[in-house]
C-alpha cells in the first residue's frame, strides 16, 4: 500500500526536494495535503504533479487565483492560515513540516495531534516550543524525525537504546560565506554576499542564518530537545567541505560520523522511508576526489550569534523563543537593507536584554512571547537607524 503523506511548505527548498523524491516513486506514496505561503503557480503545478487531494495557500487573498489554477481538477482548494492548520491535521502516515519560521508552529502541532510521523524541518517548532512540542509528541505517540542534515546524521549515529553510552554530540558547520572573512568585510557585507552559501543550496533566511552561524546555534537548541543529552555535551565544529554532517562520541572514545554529499534529499529520504531506506539520485561521495577534510573551532568573536544561542539554550525557558523571534526580525531587516550584517546579532542581543518573560506552558504562550519579542526586536532595529 502507498504511504499517505502531506507536505507543509511544498514550494520551499525542502518541499521541492521532497517532491522530487516522491515523484520518482508515484506508486509508493499517496499525497493528502500540500501547502504553500504565496506561490500559487508552484503550488498548483505541484498539486497536479502529485495528484494531491487538497492544496492550501497561506495568503487568503490568493484563493481565487489558486482555484482558477486548479480548475478542471478534482483537487480541493483552501486558503488562509487556519486552512493550513486544518490540512496539517488530516490523518496521514507521514508529514513533512517545512514551513519556515514561527508560522510553522501551529501546523506542526496539528500534525502531531493527528498522530502522523513528523519529518521536522521547521526549526522553530523545537527552538520556540521544545518542551511543549516534545510533550505533545510523547502524548500522541508520535516520532519526530529530524530533517536537518546535522540532526539527521546524529539520529543515524546515536545509540537510542543506550544513551548513557554517548559522551558528546558534535554538530558540524560549513562556516558559511564569511568563514575566513575579517570583521571589516563582514561589516560591509551585502545580502547578496550573505546568501551565497559555499556548499548548500538553501532558502534565503536559512542562508543568512548560516552566514551568521545563528543557524548552528538554533540547531544546538533543537538537538537539546531531540536527543537525551545535556547542553554541556553539545558542541559545534566548523567543517567547510560539508561532508561530515555530524559526529557522536561514545564513552570508550569511539566517534561515529555520518557522511555524504551536501544534498538535502539524503536526510529527507531517510525520514520518508524510515525505518527502511530508499534509493536517491544524490551524487555518491568520492573521498579520493575530495582529497581532504578540514575542521576548526568556531570563532564566537566574529560570529557572536552562536554564543547568544548557546546561552539561550542553557538558560531555557522563554529565552530560545525570544532569540528566534528577534533573529527573524533582524534577518528581515538586513535583507531589506535597514541594518548591516553585524547588526543582526546586535538586534538579537538587545532584544534578549530587554525582554525576559516566563517560560511558556502552551502554544498560546509561545505565540504571545513570539509576538512581543518581535515588537522589541523591531524597536532595536529602529534604534540602529
Amino acid at each position: 500500500m502507498p504511504r499517505n503523506v502531506s507536505i507543509l511548505g511544498v514550494t520551499g527548498s525542502i518541499g521541492r526536494s521532497t517532491v522530487d523524491l516522491i515523484a520518482r516513486d508515484p506508486d509508493g506514496f499517496a499525497v493528502e495535503a500540500i501547502t504553500a505561503n504565496r506561490d500559487v503557480e508552484g503550488l498548483a503545478v505541484t498539486a497536479r504533479q502529485l495528484r494531491a487531494k487538497v492544496a492550501v495557500i497561506g495568503d487568503a487573498t490568493q484563493y481565487q487565483a489558486l482555484k482558477q489554477a486548479l480548475a478542471g481538477s478534482d483537487i480541493e482548494v483552501a486558503a488562509g492560515s487556519d486552512a493550513i492548520v486544518e490540512a496539517a491535521g488530516r490523518p496521514v502516515d507521514w508529514t513533512m513540516s517545512a514551513i519556515v519560521g514561527s508560522a510553522g508552529l501551529k501546523p506542526t502541532m496539528a500534525a502531531i495531534r493527528a498522530g502522523a510521523t513528523i519529518a521536522l524541518a521547521n526549526k522553530e517548532a523545537l527552538v520556540c516550543g521544545g518542551d511543549v512540542v516534545t510533550a505533545a509528541a510523547h502524548e500522541n505517540g508520535v516520532r519526530l524525525l529530524p530533517v536537518d542534515s546535522e540532526h539527521n546524521a546524529i539520529f543515524q549515529c546515536f545509540d537510542h537504546d543506550w544513551p548513557l553510552r554517548v559522551s558528546r554530540v558534535i554538530l558540524t558547520a560549513s562556516g558559511g560565506p564569511f568563514r575566513s572573512a575579517n570583521i571589516e568585510t563582514m561589516r560591509h557585507a551585502t545580502p547578496e554576499q550573505a546568501v551565497a552559501h559555499p556548499t548548500w543550496s538553501m532558502g534565503t533566511k536559512i542562508s543568512i542564518d548560516s552566514a551568521t552561524l545563528m543557524n548552528k546555534g538554533l540547531e544546538l537548541i533543537e538537538a537539546r530537545h531531540l536527543f537525551p543529552v545535556s547542553a554541556e555535551q553539545l558542541e559545534v565544529l566548523v567543517h567547510p567541505q560539508s561532508v561530515v554532517h555530524s559526529l557522536v562520541e561514545y564513552v570508550d572514545g569511539s566517534v561515529l560520523a555520518q557522511m555524504g554529499t551536501p544534498d538535502m534529499r539524503t536526510p529527507i529520504a531517510y525520514t520518508l522511508a524510515w525505518p527502511e531506506r530508499m534509493a536517491t539520485p544524490c551524487e555518491r561521495l568520492d573521498l579520493a576526489r575530495i582529497g581532504r577534510l578540514d575542521f576548526e573551532a568556531p570563532d564566537e568573536q566574529r560570529f557572536p550569534a552562536l554564543g547568544l544561542a548557546r546561552a539561550a539554550m542553557v538558560a531555557g525557558g522563554a529565552r530560545p523563543a525570544v532569540l528566534n523571534a528577534a533573529n527573524e526580525i533582524a534577518v528581515a531587516a538586513f535583507l531589506n537593507r535597514r541594518i548591516g550584517f553585524l547588526d543582526i546579532a546586535r538586534v538579537v542581543a538587545g532584544t534578549l536584554d530587554a525582554y525576559d518573560p516566563p517560560a511558556p506552558e502552551s502554544m498560546d504562550d509561545i505565540l504571545i512571547i513570539d509576538a512581543e519579542a518581535r515588537a522589541h526586536a523591531e524597536q532595536a532595529v529602529v534604534r540602529l537607524n
